[in-house]
């Protein structure tokens, strides 16, 4: 391979992996051609790149940056896998991808970088047994509404308690209100019967006046002719 094109390729792996803050090698050699294209589509699916490099050109592109202790004490060939939602989910993709051998027997994790840090397979193992981003996240969720939730029943508690008293309350007073009506209602039909007896009564003393006024007349009439009677003789 000439000077100029590996050039050309270190530019391109700069170019790809300029991002690019941690990473995990893996090893690809083994791999046949259709085991090579269901890995790419596997980890496709899950947004993880793959990119095979040649250790040397792979030294000289990330010279400088994180990425270089990843490749201290690699040699050949391996392949350089990032993305995905967050590095431990990618990480426990490859680890998963690791033992599968009915399907990769040749792949395997060999290393990788995480915060300029390198780390050997078997920190790589164990990373895969962290909680992802989304689970932390969830996590801090929970224990933040957790003390929140509990100050609200606690809230609530007290005030559901007074709205029931109060409720309560004016249950009571709608009730005596009720039968304080209740005993006007009672009582208005007694002093009604009262009114209505007034005019029977007055009217029976009307008519014993107008029976006593005819017989008092003829009385008059009476002693009014007897002494006519006794002027004639």
């Amino acid at each position: 391979m000439s000077k100029f094109v590996k050039n050309l390729i270190v530019d391109q792996i700069k170019k790809e992996l300029a991002e690019v803050q941690d990473c995990v090698l893996v090893n690809v050699i083994g791999l046949d051609a259709g085991e090579s294209g269901q890995l790419r589509d596997r980890l496709h699916e899950k947004n993880i790149n793959i990119r095979v490099v040649k250790k040397s050109l792979a030294i000289r592109a990330t010279e400088g940056t994180t990425l270089a202790p990843a490749f201290e004490g690699v040699g050949g060939s391996v392949a350089v896998c990032w993305g995905g939602s967050d590095f431990v989910s990618m990480v426990k993709e490859i680890v998963e991808l690791d033992k599968d051998e009915n399907n990769f027997e040749a792949f395997a994790a060999c290393g990788g970088v995480l915060d300029g840090e390198a780390l050997t397979p078997a920190a790589v193992a164990e990373i895969s047994k962290w909680p992802t981003r989304e689970e932390v996240l969830a996590t801090i969720v929970a224990q933040l509404l957790g003390p929140g939730a509990t100050l609200s029943a606690q809230l609530i508690g007290p005030g559901g308690t007074l709205a029931a008293q109060i409720s309560e309350i004016d249950g009571a007073g709608t009730g005596a209100s009720e039968e304080v009506a209740a005993e006007d209602t009672e009582e208005a039909p007694a002093e009604e019967a009262v009114a209505e007896e007034a005019p029977a009564e007055e009217a029976a003393n009307e008519e014993e006046s107008i029976e006593e006024a005819p017989a008092e007349e003829a009385s008059a009439d009476a002693e009014q002719e007897d002494a006519e009677e006794a002027s004639d003789e």
